[in-house]
């Protein structure tokens, strides 16, 4: 079976190693590489502004390396009103390759993610980003809490998909409350397709909770993935990991 969700592998984790040495290492160009050859659909990075993991020029080198795979997605997150649009719009005038963009309201020195956009409140400000997101010829994707009533709101501004924030249902796991999350997240995702938004996930997800996520939550076209991804890298290796989490992904879609 082919995965009909795509895995994004997120490469900060990567960049956050290499960063706390001089040497280079580990590469990214390198993680990139044997990630895509063993059937990751895409490579998500997020440039902050303190560069504190990806750097500007980490996000040239991975645009570079993708233009030798065609079929393949960069995905790049961050938030608009901050870095991301100078990143993006650098990517744009070289020509090279990127696919989406991933709205994402964190503040500068924020540790992670850690909330969705709200409506109406940010609607305002994110408008112009979006069209200007859009005039580059980029799929947007807003970073969104699992809320079934701020779907319409996030495609009423322009975005075409939503990314789910996935952390309340991974803390859930194996809990009593994980139903009920599970729950949370399939209703919002069918919100989103209803008003045509394309759904895509994020955050804390492994290959424990994957599989259900996937059998469980209607309509996901991608996940992003990184810290859980990298830390199994470590013992696995980035091919048979990537190799394992799409192997998750289709035991989720044999589930359905």
């Amino acid at each position: 079976m082919k995965p009909t969700t795509a895995l994004s592998v997120n490469l900060n984790k990567v960049a956050t190693v290499r960063n706390t040495r001089h040497l280079g290492i580990p590469s990214l160009a390198r993680a990139a590489t044997l990630c895509l050859q063993a059937g990751a659909h895409g490579i998500t990075v997020h440039p902050r502004p303190d560069e504190r993991h990806i750097r500007g020029s980490d996000v040239t080198e991975l645009a570079m390396l993708l233009q030798a795979w065609p079929e393949r997605e960069f995905n790049i997150e961050g938030n608009p009103l901050h870095n991301l649009i100078d990143v993006v719009g650098k990517l744009v005038t070289a020509k090279l390759p990127v696919h989406q963009v991933t709205f994402v309201p964190d503040s500068e020195g924020q540790f992670t993610s850690d909330h969705g956009w709200c409506f109406p409140a940010d609607a305002q400000r994110l408008k112009p980003l979006i069209d200007q997101a859009h005039a580059w010829g980029l799929r947007v994707s807003l970073f969104m809490d699992a809320e079934p009533g701020a779907m319409a709101a996030a495609r009423a501004v322009g975005a075409d998909r939503v990314e789910l924030y996935t952390e309340p249902y991974a803390a859930a796991w194996g809990t009593p409350d994980q139903a009920a999350q599970l729950a949370r997240f399939a209703a919002a995702a069918q919100a989103a397709l209803a008003v045509g938004l394309g759904v895509n996930a994020g955050h804390d997800l492994n290959r424990d909770n994957l599989a259900a996520f996937i059998a469980q939550v209607p309509g996901a076209s991608e996940v992003s993935i990184g810290h859980a991804l990298i830390a199994d890298a470590l013992e696995l290796g980035y091919a048979a990991t990537v190799k394992d989490y799409l192997r998750c992904i289709c035991e989720g879609q044999a589930q359905k």
